[in-house]
């Protein structure tokens, strides 16, 4: 199990209903891709963090050893924005607003993907997919995405057995032997694959599958009250956001 879906089923919110937390986390989101940069992302991205690190209580290791992966990548797109192709200063110089508009860019970027680690920290997959039938998401679409959701815990498994019985071989001593080794992981990884699915799919086949999978889920009621201190809390960033960015009289 990865370590994000692991955080979500022992999260306090565990039991809520994946709306409320999908206003929050997600109201989240939209607000640090709608509000200016500065200080609304900036508002955002403190209050995201204190939500995970208490109510939500998700631990700050685990939180940073998922959100820094998201942060590469909003560092990246802030680095382009640091420089220009052409005009007077040559074929690449620096910009002249670069770097306010990279930092712009790492607020707004940073901040909306800690909402969506809100959302993602609190809600197993488990528990989201099955509901989206409900929402109209055809039931064909929402089994294929349980059983690749399925196969990529069992592919990963596969992936770290293999890894450590090459390491107890002396496969990764070399750089000759890392790349047989390598070689031999995708090959065996690759063949594992098309036999997990051959074998789930004589199973439901055995099991009378008519095209659908029917699973249980837990028992959850959406909280008006929970929804509605979301919606509030969301409508006092907005205001204090408007309100700081307003020019003193």
């Amino acid at each position: 199990m990865l370590p994000i879906d692991a955080a979500a089923h022992s999260s306090r919110w565990r039991r809520r209903h994946p709306v409320d937390k999908a206003v929050l986390g997600l109201g989240l989101t939209v607000l640090a891709v709608c509000l200016p940069p500065w200080p609304g992302a900036a508002l955002v991205l403190a209050t995201a963090v204190v939500l995970l690190l208490g109510p939500a209580g998700v631990p700050g290791r685990r939180l940073w050893r998922a959100y820094r992966v998201p942060l590469g990548f909003c560092a990246t797109g802030a680095l382009t924005l640091l420089v220009q192709v052409g005009g007077p200063g040559g074929f690449v110089s620096l910009a002249a607003d670069g770097p306010l508009r990279a930092g712009e860019l790492m607020l707004r970027t940073s901040a909306a993907s800690l909402g969506v680690l809100l959302f993602a920290f609190t809600t197993p997959m488990s528990d989201l997919l099955p509901r989206l039938v409900r929402a109209g998401v055809p039931a064909p679409v929402v089994d294929v995405a349980l059983v690749t959701y399925r196969m990529s815990f069992l592919l990963l498994d596969s992936v770290r057995r293999i890894r450590q019985a090459q390491a107890a071989r002396l496969g990764h001593t070399g750089r000759r032997a890392e790349w047989r080794s390598l070689a031999g992981l995708g090959a065996t990884a690759f063949v594992r694959a098309f036999d997990r699915a051959s074998r789930l799919q004589a199973g439901l086949a055995g099991r009378g599958y008519d095209g659908t999978l029917r699973v249980l889920v837990p028992e959850a009621r959406v909280s008006v009250r929970f929804t509605a201190v979301s919606c509030l809390l969301l409508a006092v960033l907005a205001a204090l956001t408007f309100l700081l960015e307003r020019p003193p009289l």
